[in-house]
């Protein structure tokens, strides 16, 4: 069921807040020993909580809605731990500003989400809690850092998380899982009680099955959006800017024709659809990483100190980078920062949204550091950079929505929008999931322990 129809379910009375949060825990206790998506549940307390909203009268957007919560969160008595053995034992006093939003509107949080260590990489394969596994083939990675909420998603543990983005941390795991992943603009929901990357970019945003999840999720953060009011059943109006680099180079040929498609199907649902050329796309992430790595560096300095050994090694080496920088490296980044926001500002006043392939290539096994594209081994790290760091350079808000499958593993589109003009980039994807059927496709589940295969599909 997904989070909207769930909505509808229980404001009909037809289901009540404790029947929802027990079907998904059920789920949880049968399927995520194959999984490894949370970190902690929160069994007991989210039962309570579920029963006391059914003994109330007021009844929020999202009153009964059960929700898991990335562990870099902060849930009031409940660890954050960002998967990382500094922090094991951490028990936050108080509510993120975003989860505590989440409860005003009647959501019940029902655990704790794995992530990659600090959610400072994009695998979610930690060595201090584990893995998360792709529901899609378990011996592939959900991407990461939000791979818990990626791979909960995908799996029905829960119809809706929370995930945070600095370079791509919300809309790799929803490619890479077939889910919807929204990265908001940068500032449009509160960081307050959320362990920081590098805060020049960092956001908090939803993961569900569809626009519509994603648009409810939005509202309920950042009151005022209008991001439900904005969906329509149609692009019909919509200029679309299609960034023809991302398609060509760089990119396995299977996902880009899968997502060239998608582009057809988006311009079949009513949107104009032209290509576009954005000025230092190619640097863009560069310049990206030139202000990320000193502003993570400087978030860790004091455990830099003394607990450099209780990093993984591979956060350990990204930290340690940014903290070799020269000190001109932050400032140059700044300053190309703003030379890019100009160059994509002035493409945007064209089009209303950017269309491109959200990953050039499907999920790679966990373990493997590298990728093959077009017969070409290369970093699976930087494979993903040019496809992600542009619109996190610019603060701007970009959604990741199935749109097909290569070898029986999920590929996204990325659409891209203005601004705080998240309400536009919901509507073109809610479009376009009007008009296609990916974003509900659903995974072979597992028996409640072992691992199991993708689903056998005629792509």
């Amino acid at each position: 069921m997904t989070l909207a129809a769930l909505v509808r379910s229980l404001r009909a009375r037809e289901l009540s807040p404790r029947e929802a949060v027990s079907g998904c825990l059920v789920r949880i206790e049968e399927l995520d020993p194959a999984l490894n998506a949370f970190i902690s549940v929160r069994a007991e307390e989210a039962l309570a909580e579920a029963e006391a909203l059914e003994r109330t009268d007021a009844r929020g957007p999202l009153h009964g809605v059960p929700v898991g919560i990335k562990d870099v969160i902060d849930v009031a008595g409940a660890r954050t731990t960002a998967a990382s053995a500094i922090l094991a034992d951490n028990v936050a006093a108080r509510d993120a500003d975003a989860v505590a939003a989440l409860r005003r509107a009647g959501a019940v949080v029902v655990g704790k989400l794995n992530t990659h260590e600090f959610a400072f990489g994009a695998t979610t394969t930690s060595p201090h809690f584990g893995p998360a596994r792709n529901p899609w083939d378990t011996e592939r990675i959900c991407g990461g850092s939000s791979g818990g909420s990626g791979a909960a998603v995908a799996a029905g543990l829960v119809p809706g998380a929370l995930g945070t983005d600095t370079g791509g941390s919300i809309r790799i795991p929803a490619s890479f899982c077939g889910v919807t992943g929204l990265r908001p603009s940068t500032g449009r929901v509160s960081n307050r009680g959320v362990v920081p990357v590098a805060w020049s970019f960092d956001t908090v945003g939803p993961i569900a099955r569809s626009a519509e999840d994603c648009a409810l999720l939005l509202d309920a953060l950042a009151p005022g959006a209008a991001s439900t009011r904005g969906l329509a059943g149609d692009a019909a109006g919509l200029r679309v800017g299609v960034v023809g680099a991302l398609f060509e180079g760089g990119i396995d040929p299977d996902v880009a024709a899968v997502a060239r498609e998608a582009v057809r199907e988006l311009a079949g649902a009513g949107a104009a659809v032209e290509e576009v050329e954005i000025p230092l796309l190619e640097e863009a992430g560069a310049i990206q990483q030139a202000m990320m790595l000193p502003e993570a560096a400087a978030a860790h300095l004091p455990w830099l100190r003394t607990r450099l050994e209780d990093y993984g090694a591979d956060v350990r080496t990204r930290l340690l980078a940014g903290l070799f920088l020269p000190p001109t490296t932050y400032v140059t980044g700044m300053r190309a920062r703003r030379v890019f926001r100009a160059g994509l500002a002035e493409v945007l006043r064209d089009v209303d949204l950017l269309a491109c392939p959200q990953m050039p290539v499907a999920p790679p096994r966990i373990g493997e550091d590298t990728v093959t594209i077009d017969g070409v081994e290369v970093p699976y790290r930087l494979s993903f950079i040019r496809f992600n760091s542009p619109w996190s350079l610019a603060g701007v808000p970009a959604v990741s929505v199935p749109c097909g499958f290569v070898r029986g593993l999920p590929v996204g589109l990325a659409l891209v929008g203005r601004p705080f003009e998240e309400a536009t980039v919901l509507q073109a994807a809610h479009a376009f999931q009007q008009v296609t059927s990916w974003h509900e496709q659903r995974p072979l589940l597992p028996p409640p322990s072992g691992s199991y295969s993708p689903a056998e599909r005629g792509d």
